[in-house]
């Protein structure tokens, strides 16, 4: 047999096989190098020139209707993975790195200096910098850090978990540092033109993320991160519930709308390559 390519999504990998299948070309699935890799083999050398082929198309459109119409056709599930439970700590604690733990713990860490000490000393030290403090360049970021209720943290949090975490280990400590700083800069400066100083949170960079991880996600799902469509609508529909003040909340509307700004942004130059060779083909 041939190994004739890794994917990172499994459920994108079936479809390419059930897809072939409607070929008689019969490719099966084994695990990876890790978890979250699968590798596809080839039994039929003679048909090599054909898969082959057929996955320049698959890599440039995976999300393709017609490897999903396959899918249905077929009606078969691979039982060639074992899918684990993903109701336990080992488990998701595997599924981060250590910059998603490390800001989770810091804001933890600051809320709870926050009940002890009271918001506005917390904040003295770590909000947004007024006039006076720009160079206190801490403050640029220790914003993302200030959560004022119990909701307030556990929804950024239960995000920042979520997006961070498959950000982190699909692409790496590194761009998963820089998406934060960035993100944390732009959206607590777009904050501060409305309020000035004294806002908090970090959903701004938890929607600069949801833009990332979405856009990234439709454009190179390969690489094994992506948000449900359904999810990145409903974040849009907050966003815009936000600016009605219908829920009688403190919203900072324009920090979430920075964030998901510069979280488009950084994703459309990350995956510039891929507009360009979708270009080549109108």
């Amino acid at each position: 047999m041939i190994r004739v390519i890794t994917i990172s999504n499994p459920r994108l990998a079936q479809g390419f096989i059930d897809y072939m299948a409607t070929h008689q070309v019969y490719l099966a699935m084994r695990p990876g190098h890790d978890e979250h890799h699968v590798e596809l083999w080839l039994g039929d050398d003679t048909k090599l020139a054909l898969v082959q082929q057929e996955l320049e198309k698959f890599t440039r459109d995976p999300l393709n209707e017609r490897y999903q119409t396959a899918s249905w056709q077929s009606g078969k599930v691979s039982h060639s993975l074992k899918y684990q439970n993903n109701l336990n700590w080992h488990y998701l604690s595997r599924q981060v790195g250590p910059l998603t733990i490390t800001v989770l713990i810091l804001n933890i860490a600051v809320y709870l200096w926050m009940q002890l000490a009271g918001d506005y000393q917390v904040m003295s030290w770590l909000a947004w910098p007024d006039n006076s403090q720009h160079m206190e360049l801490w403050r640029w970021v220790t914003h993302g850090l200030l959560h004022f209720s119990l909701l307030h943290i556990i929804f950024n949090l239960m995000w920042w978990w979520y997006l961070g975490g498959q950000t982190e280990k699909h692409l790496g400590t590194g761009k998963l540092f820089v998406i934060t700083i960035v993100s944390a800069v732009f959206s607590g400066w777009g904050q501060s033109l409305f309020s000035g100083s004294h806002f908090g949170g970090l959903s701004g960079v938890v929607y600069a993320l949801i833009g990332y991880v979405w856009l990234t996600g439709e454009r190179t799902p390969e690489r094994g991160i992506g948000v449900p469509r359904g999810l990145m609508a409903f974040s849009i529909l907050w966003l815009i519930v936000g600016y009605f003040d219908t829920f009688g909340l403190s919203i900072a509307n324009a920090a979430h709308f920075s964030g998901l700004t510069i979280g488009l942004l950084m994703a459309l130059w990350d995956n510039r390559h891929t507009f360009k060779n979708n270009n080549r083909h109108f």
